[in-house]
């Protein structure tokens, strides 16, 4: 950011200033996270409120760090920071969004915003590369359109860049008009209005009003005229003039027809002028050639050629906006971030790298840098990156990468393109290594990643993680401040493996995990996870396990209690215990009338501590069952009271599941157990749609084969053609977890966005699935279940539980982590 001293950041955002004993210079990088100080004494640090943390909470750590400038709330209690620069204002938020619409101010440049429902990013991303063959482009890393996001992308914007492209989200009334005064676009891009945020407006009509005033003042503003309930908005409230529309038919100023090829797509545009040009395109999907539309009639827009625009478009590829972790040869893991190639979008991928479970080595595999403006000093930065995040070894392909060095000693390996590198880096030259891929498309990374992932079955289980610190947070947003969350990683975490989760659950602060088995708990532990975890079914013989791994075992009965009191009275070990309590579900734990039984022993084994008391609900999923939980909890109750005053400590208190945190809020005690609510099922159904699917199980398709009417598909042949069509194989069974109750037109998978039944017997590595009217060819993605396909559908239709579909996936199926 442009540098400013602490009193024009206190006059920008009306602000006073509280100056320290040290004398504090120019500021020119904003900081709001505290593992993400790269320079403290040039930084500004912001402390901002938000559903997971408060950033006063940092301030004491950001300080030890040796940062002394910072933006905070009245309330805030500066004396113990006699050396700190503070400028007090009444909402840090706006403050800093104060601050980047001074930032913007500096930009002289053209600056393009894009908001919608759908394909924001996508647009954004596109448009950018298409510029970016003859422009510096400046644009908002990954999907930041937040209210925090978009100040931060602004302040990426720097002196040599030629236009900068802005994405821009909403999910409630008046949030766009905060980020229209901080863009103030001359160009507007609306993509469509579809179904996202719906519930933060009135009506779809308000929704479209809202996003509508980003381009309050724009110059001009593209959107597709097909779209009625745009075009109509947009032409009744903005002048002709202003307006840049494209559509299929003929009246606008763009006119589009397209033509699918194998692969491919002619696009014949038309301007209002008649003159005609041909586009070709590598999409044939419907969404992506509506994208690749906006961005044709932006690059035009802009003044580009044709010609020039074809240019970039040959550079196009289908764009994953995903930060991907998948597993790697020889016990590596991968960060694929193949198609970026900025530093906002490196220092994500880093920070990314950095909250990722410890490894041999952190390398870097990266490429030049494209229209990065002041070469030097951008490979010096990123020296500095590298050596901040004590990356250990940098192999660089390209010819200019090797600037880095001046600013970065670590290892160094370079390579003038990929293929050299493809052919010269021997695969034992990575061992347990955590190898983070990032590079500009022309590179073509992609064979990198290809040559380095492990060779395992191709049916992959996706688990967004971004998703998953979304549930957690609705779930933290039901809870009182001081309620502490365990999370259940049992059975392989739902499903989605343990290891990744908890670490990601370890970023989000979470205060303990809880596993079924020690082995279990002692794979986290040598994966690097140090939080508290609780083992739900401990046995005699890995006592000195859950001692050595520091495991907190769940005691249920008095001859269990006896047994582990001895061996640590023998052997002079201390341990935390969890006392499991039987207040109705019958399965395990002490009963009522075992509690003063309990005690002596508490008193008679005093190595063992301890650390929680809880029960298990059993009903408290359904409201038919309210009445008998209200029981349980009141009896927990008096059970636990009668234990704690005994002791002269307290022990945590904990009684709910994720049902329950729904169903029961006044009973949180000091802890909750978040379980399947965590990975995107709701099953006390009262916040339906308010979570988001955590997990997508997709496969492709092996063949497909044309059969004519009364043929038979299968083992036993009891799939039937009904009519003359085609059938897929796909590569999935019920040795990867598809549930052979799917069988026979039970199941059903989603093909290029239409439903595919289940046709004949679901085989032990396959499965054959009815595409008679879907347009399909071998190699296509078949999703099994996510975002499209309810678990909750699919569980109802074979008589089960998500649960069960979701602990079902097989270890064979590779399992890859992302953030969208």
């Amino acid at each position: 950011m442009q540098a400013l001293t602490a009193g024009q950041i206190a006059e920008l955002t009306g602000g006073s200033l509280w100056l320290g004993s040290s004398s504090h210079g120019l500021v020119n990088a904003i900081v709001i996270d505290s593992r993400n100080i790269l320079s403290p004494v040039n930084s500004l640090f912001v402390a901002l409120k938000g559903a997971k943390f408060d950033g006063h909470e940092f301030i004491e750590e950001v300080y030890q760090q040796g940062l002394r400038c910072f933006l905070v709330s009245p309330s805030f209690d500066r004396s113990p920071y006699s050396e700190g620069t503070f400028v007090v204002v009444e909402d840090t938020h706006k403050a800093l969004q104060d601050l980047a619409a001074y930032q913007r101010k500096l930009f002289l440049g053209p600056l393009i915003a894009i908001t919608g429902s759908n394909g924001k990013t996508i647009v954004k991303e596109w448009l950018g590369q298409v510029l970016g063959l003859h422009f510096s482009v400046a644009k908002s890393p990954k999907s930041y359109n937040s209210q925090v996001g978009v100040p931060l992308s602004v302040f990426g914007i720097e002196q040599h860049h030629q236009v900068a492209i802005m994405e821009a989200g909403i999910s409630k009334v008046g949030e766009m008009a905060n980020l229209e005064k901080i863009l103030q676009p001359q160009l507007g891009v609306f993509t469509n209005i579809g179904t996202a945020h719906e519930e933060g407006f009135g009506s779809e009509m308000q929704k479209l009003e809202e996003k509508m005033s980003l381009f309050a003042n724009c110059s001009f503003i593209i959107y597709r005229k097909d779209q009625q309930r745009v075009a109509g908005l947009f032409e009744k409230q903005c002048s002709a003039e202003r307006l840049i529309s494209w559509s299929d038919s003929p009246g606008a100023d763009f006119t589009f027809t397209v033509k699918k090829e194998s692969g491919r797509s002619k696009i014949l545009m038309m301007r209002s002028d008649l003159s005609v040009y041909t586009f070709w395109v590598p999409f044939v999907d419907e969404a992506s050639l509506e994208n690749i539309r906006h961005v044709i009639t932006a690059a035009l827009s802009l003044g580009m050629e044709n010609a020039a625009v074809q240019k970039g478009l040959d550079h196009l590829k289908a764009v994953d906006m995903r930060l991907t972790l998948k597993p790697g040869i020889n016990q590596c893991l991968l960060i694929d971030d193949t198609y970026n190639n900025d530093l906002a979008g490196l220092k994500l991928a880093l920070d990314f790298m950095a909250a990722q479970r410890p490894k041999n080595r952190k390398i870097l595999i990266l490429s030049d840098l494209l229209q990065v403006g002041e070469k030097e000093r951008v490979y010096e930065e990123i020296g500095q990156l590298c050596s901040y995040y004590q990356i250990d070894y940098l192999i660089g392909v390209g010819n200019e990468i090797h600037m880095v060095q001046k600013t970065f000693n670590g290892s160094t390996l370079f390579f003038s393109g990929t293929k050299e590198l493809v052919s010269q880096l021997e695969s034992d030259f990575f061992n347990n290594d955590l190898v983070l891929i990032t590079g500009a498309r022309s590179f073509g990374f992609e064979e990198i990643v290809i040559r380095l992932q492990q060779r395992v079955h191709g049916t992959t289980l996706e688990i967004n993680l971004n998703a998953l610190t979304h549930n957690y947070n609705f779930y933290k947003s039901k809870l009182k401040a001081d309620t502490r969350v365990m999370v259940m990683v049992k059975a392989f975490a739902y499903g989605g493996g343990a290891a990744e989760i908890a670490n990601h659950l370890q970023q989000l602060k979470a205060d303990y995990l809880a596993v079924a088995y020690t082995d279990e708990g002692i794979s986290l532990r040598e994966e690097g996870i140090n939080l508290p975890v609780m083992v739900l079914n401990p046995v005699q013989e890995s006592f000195l396990h859950m001692v050595k791994n520091n495991l907190e075992p769940v005691v249920y009965s008095a001859a269990f209690f006896r047994q582990l009191g001895i061996y640590c009275q023998q052997n002079e070990h201390r341990l935390k215990i969890h006392l499991d309590l039987d207040t109705g579900m019958h399965r395990l734990g002490f009963e009522e009338s075992e509690i003063e039984g309990l005690i002596n022993l508490l008193h008679e084994f005093p190595q063992l501590e301890v650390a929680s008391i809880y029960t298990h609900l059993a009903g408290a999923d359904e409201e038919i069952h309210g009445e008998y939980t209200l029981h349980q909890l009141e009896q927990f109750t008096k059970m636990a009271k009668d234990i704690t005053r005994t002791l002269d400590y307290k022990p945590i208190i904990h009684a709910l599941n994720s049902a329950g945190i729904s169903r029961y809020p006044n009973h949180q005690f000091d802890m909750v157990r978040l379980g399947i609510g965590l990975y995107g099922v709701e099953v006390s159904g009262i916040y339906e749609g308010k979570l988001k699917p955590v997990s997508t199980l997709k496969t492709t398709i092996s063949q497909i084969k044309y059969l004519s009417k009364g043929q038979t598909i299968g083992y036993s042949r009891k799939g039937i053609m009904e009519k003359d069509g085609k059938i897929a194989t796909i590569a999935i069974g019920y040795a990867d977890g598809f549930d052979r109750r799917f069988s026979n037109g039970i199941g059903y998978v989603m093909v290029n966005g239409k439903q595919a039944k289940v046709i004949g017997n679901v085989c032990m590595d396959m499965t054959m699935v009815d595409v008679s009217d879907i347009e399909a060819k071998q190699g296509d993605e078949v999703i099994i279940y996510g975002p499209e396909i309810s678990l909750k559908d699919l569980s109802q239709r074979i008589g089960t539980i998500p649960y069960e579909l979701l602990t079902n996936i097989s270890s064979r199926v590779k399992r890859v982590y992302y953030l969208d």
